[in-house]
């Protein structure tokens, strides 16, 4: 095997090959840091369930948009993926949680009555009432409720020497059975260590899309003629194309809403895996700047375009993919609020857990 003649140059359309082929390796493993998460705790709480089935519609309506919009084949594959990935999700959830399209309501501060809507036990309080219970309804008891204290009194006392007969056996242990307590949830990784593991997992996936383009057919075929009949292929408007590009746009934006909405009420992103959010965040951004790194092709050649031609052909190329860029670039924004969710309630789940450490000691 013999070496190039020269070597790679880096023109716009590499830049943009490369940045796109960096897009396919994070969007590739994305959905996986969180499967693993999920299968992990044997739990999907950190989830939102309307955050996994907005964004499935919105895969629908890419692939739908990319077939109508005649996008490349690469794009069509990914869609098709993407959608998969997210019902494998959606049945974790359903395995999880059972079958639900609500996000379960966070749980409110227990409070110290007694259950029954009583007031607190204090020194003052009946230890028995008419039913049983340690508080009374009622001052005044009638001879009903009397009668039926008395019958009561009566079969607890049996009951009471049955369970003392019991307790006399050595085969019955004096102390009841503790509860069973709760399976400890793993403990997560210090900050440092998350930090090294998630940046040494996005530079494997750089690299892999960086060396998933210079060997592909695509970087030996950068000193190929342009053909500008490829260029118009791509600038041709597809109106139901683009309809249902806006409405992939919107669902991907929409999706974003009810898992912020969910961190904020659970004031937690526990069960959520950073890297999930983190490849989506450099999938989105690379993906954008594929997209924006492109060279018109004029009529007269490359460097034979007439005043405003290249600036009149690359506005409208925008303009076909426009719904993609604003698409990406919402949920870019958005993933950047989950992130800085992480850091607002990562004190917060670190307090938690010293406490609970401390109870069970």
């Amino acid at each position: 095997m013999f070496p190039p003649s020269q070597g790679y140059s880096l023109d716009v359309e590499a830049i943009s090959g490369i940045c796109g082929s960096i897009s396919i390796a994070c969007w590739v493993v994305v959905f996986s840091p969180q499967i693993i998460e999920n299968f992990r705790r044997s739990s999907a709480e950190g989830l939102s369930i309307e955050f996994i089935i907005i964004w499935l519609l919105g895969d629908f309506a890419n692939i739908i948009g990319a077939v109508l919009q005649k996008v490349l084949p690469t794009m069509i594959i990914l869609a098709i993926y993407y959608t998969l990935a997210d019902i494998v999700l959606l049945a974790q959830c359903f395995y999880y949680r059972g079958f639900t399209l609500r996000d379960p309501k966070p749980e409110p501060p227990t409070s110290t009555s007694n259950g029954n809507g009583d007031s607190p036990a204090t020194e003052r309080t009946a230890l028995l009432n008419g039913n049983g219970n340690g508080n009374s309804s009622s001052p005044h008891p009638t001879p009903r409720d009397a009668d039926q204290h008395r019958s009561q009194s009566v079969s607890s006392l049996g009951e009471r020497f049955h369970t003392l007969g019991e307790h006399f056996s050595p085969a019955t242990p004096l102390h009841p059975a503790p509860k069973s307590a709760e399976p400890p949830r793993p403990r997560p990784r210090p900050l440092w260590k998350t930090i090294v593991f998630n940046a040494v997992a996005v530079l494997v996936v750089v690299a892999a899309g960086v060396g998933g383009y210079f060997l592909s057919p695509a970087s030996n075929q950068q000193d190929s003629a342009p053909d500008p009949a490829e260029q118009d292929d791509i600038l041709t408007f597809s109106t139901w194309g683009q309809v249902f590009g806006y409405l992939c746009a919107v669902l991907y934006l929409g999706s974003r809403v009810p898992q912020l909405l969910l961190n904020y009420r659970r004031k937690s992103t526990e069960g959520l895996n950073a890297l999930f959010f983190l490849f989506a965040c450099i999938g989105n951004l690379t993906y954008v700047f594929s997209i924006f790194a492109f060279e018109p092709i004029c009529r007269g050649g490359k460097h034979g375009c007439k005043p405003g031609e290249a600036s009149s052909i690359y506005g409208r190329y925008i303009l076909v993919n426009l719904s993609w860029l604003l698409g990406s670039l919402g949920t870019l924004f958005l993933d950047m609020g989950v992130f800085a969710q992480f850091f607002m309630y990562r004190k917060d789940e670190e307090d938690d857990r010293g406490r609970r450490l401390e109870d069970e000691e």
